[in-house]
């Protein structure tokens, strides 16, 4: 992922992407940012290891700035990552990680400048005796997440995006994001929300059963 990219990416908000594209893969509710604030953009190299860390540290071994961490810990029931590989992630210039899964060490963690996303906590830890594959896709969240997956996240959730996706989404996400700070600003002003869309054509359109979209009305 180029700079520039990721610098676009970071100033797009999850559910933009979401609402140019409602097929994205969207990593379920149930993994949720240790602390909230902050933004996740980057490429996926994935882990998968079960009820044991070696393959955690291979992964984070191998892995280069700018990438997101994604671990599939097979319904592991005991921590996989903590303060100190997160710490690790954060010197190496990772741009998060997404462990589905537990972890510990959460009061440092969400100290911490990078983003980490998680299942469930557990002080205890796994073993180190196992290792298993990385840079293989993986179950995270719910869907299949590839290397090389573009990850885009903040409080909302984790969106993944394929490298040949991501293109036909960045100019329409922005395009929201320009219109919803308008609609923000006016109704600040006092305007009203439901006169600044097609919400009285679209529902008649709906109710004769004809093709329609729900749209802003900016320009009137």
């Amino acid at each position: 992922m180029t700079p520039e990219l990721r610098q676009r990416l970071l100033a797009l908000d999850a559910s933009s992407l979401t609402d140019v594209d409602k097929s994205l893969r969207v990593l379920d509710a149930g993994l949720r940012p240790i602390a909230p604030g902050r933004k996740l953009a980057g490429v996926a190299r994935t882990v998968r290891c079960r009820e044991d860390f070696l393959t955690v540290i291979k992964g984070l071994d191998e892995s280069r700035a700018g990438e997101v961490l994604v671990i599939d810990t097979g319904s592991s029931t005991r921590a996989v990552l903590g303060e100190l590989f997160s710490i690790e992630a954060q010197r190496r210039g990772l741009a998060g990680i997404i462990v589905d899964g537990p972890v510990r060490d959460v009061r440092t963690i969400a100290s911490l400048d990078i983003p980490v996303y998680a299942r469930s906590y557990c002080p205890c830890a796994g073993t180190t005796m196992k290792l298993m594959e990385t840079q293989v896709p993986v179950q995270c969240g719910g869907v299949v997440i590839e290397p090389g997956d573009i990850l885009v996240g903040d409080d909302d959730g984790v969106v993944a995006v394929s490298a040949k996706e991501i293109d036909g989404l960045l100019a329409g996400a922005a395009d929201i994001q320009v219109k919803e700070a308008e609609l923000r600003q006016r109704m600040a002003s006092g305007e009203n929300l439901i006169a600044m869309l097609n919400f009285h054509e679209h529902s008649a359109a709906v109710a004769r059963g004809e093709p329609s979209a729900l749209a802003f009305k900016l320009d009137d």
